[in-house]
């Protein structure tokens, strides 16, 4: 089993790297890379940067280029499609787009996906991690701002063709801070980098207010089910 701790190594990342988002990379020969977005930052900017994991624990990092690749929560599809590289991310600070590229580390075609709609929304909506493939569509978890700075964690379906095309979304948070998650050094906030389904269950790590993580379990086919009635 691979083990890694990763260092800031490098100017643009004197004061921290923050929010990797990693995935399984599969491309057409059917090879897999663990790829891996965060975001870079020296103190006054922020650097969208990805890193790439071989087999034998050797680590590659690379400065994201392109007019789209800015700001954070750029978060990569596991696998191509119709060819192209799919990522999702936050151009503007506050809506959702996909982007689609034919390489992977350069990113200049974006498409508006999800703007806030809810109340529950209020201003900001960014990923939670890549996306999860499903028979369905793609389950991609997002994290949302609403009243009072309140970040909480919601749930969309992609289509697994045209991930732009939104075919299902909560109306209501997945998760939201409970009494004894809102104080902390960044308090009222859920929020995730990533899931995993095991064993039908979606199992989310999730970040409690910056002090404690915790784990969340949902079933799969309910929280499908849910997305689908809408």
């Amino acid at each position: 089993m691979l083990e890694l701790v990763i260092f800031p190594v490098s100017q643009n990342e004197s004061r921290g790297i923050e929010d990797l988002q990693l995935v399984r990379l599969r491309d057409d020969d059917g090879s897999t890379t663990i790829f891996g977005t965060y975001t870079a930052f020296n103190g006054h900017t922020i650097f969208p940067t990805a890193l790439a994991i071989r087999g034998d624990g050797f680590v590659q990092s690379h400065l994201m280029s392109g007019q789209h690749a800015q700001n954070k929560g750029m978060a990569l599809f596991p696998r191509k499609i119709n060819g192209r590289y799919v990522l999702s991310g936050r151009l503007d600070g506050e809506n959702l787009y996909i982007l689609e590229s034919d390489n992977v580390l350069v990113w200049n075609e974006g498409r508006l996906s999800q703007e806030p709609k809810y109340w529950w929304q209020f201003s900001v909506i960014g990923n939670c991690g890549s996306p999860i493939e499903t028979k369905d569509g793609w389950l991609l978890l997002t994290h949302v701002v609403g009243p009072m700075r309140q970040y909480c964690i919601g749930a969309v379906l992609l289509d697994l063709e045209d991930s732009t095309r939104i075919i299902g979304e909560l109306e209501e948070p997945l998760m939201s801070p409970e009494d004894d998650e809102r104080v902390g050094y960044v308090p009222n906030v859920v929020y995730t980098c990533g899931s995993m389904v095991h064993n039908g269950s979606l199992i989310i790590p999730y970040a409690v207010s910056d002090i404690a993580t915790k784990f969340a379990r949902v079933d799969l086919e309910e929280l499908l089910s849910a997305l689908r009635s809408r």
